[in-house]
């Protein structure tokens, strides 16, 4: 999608970090990492938040966390802990809109978030 910052970066277009890569998904770290792991996993097909998903597209957040969970394995994260998040909209902070989970580790975590 054209002006889509994640699309540009799944297009090789904008130069990022690569974690993984695989036909349907990419991770790259965050440039503005919130914790020592920060990872930004996507869909490489354009969905603009987690409330666009359909019965056809919702199986790629299942993707999503799959790669997650192996991205904190490799990372050393696993065992410790680590934190998994989907924004949706403006109010819970999703800044860009490309669906992406955010894979956070490395420190603790407080609870509320936010």
């Amino acid at each position: 999608m054209a002006d889509c910052l994640f699309c540009e970066i799944a297009a090789k277009q904008i130069p990022a970090k690569i974690a993984f890569e695989d036909a349907e998904v990419m991770a790259f770290h965050d440039i503005r990492p919130m914790a020592p792991v920060h990872v930004q996993i996507i869909p490489k097909k354009h969905i603009a938040r987690v409330s666009d998903l359909t019965q056809e597209t919702s199986a790629v957040v299942g993707r999503l966390v799959l790669t997650a969970n192996r991205l904190a394995g490799e990372m050393g994260v696993a065992g410790p802990g680590y934190r998994l998040v989907i924004n949706c909209n403006p109010a819970a902070g999703q800044s860009v809109y490309h669906l992406h989970l955010h894979l956070l580790g490395g420190r603790s975590m407080s609870w509320p978030p936010g």
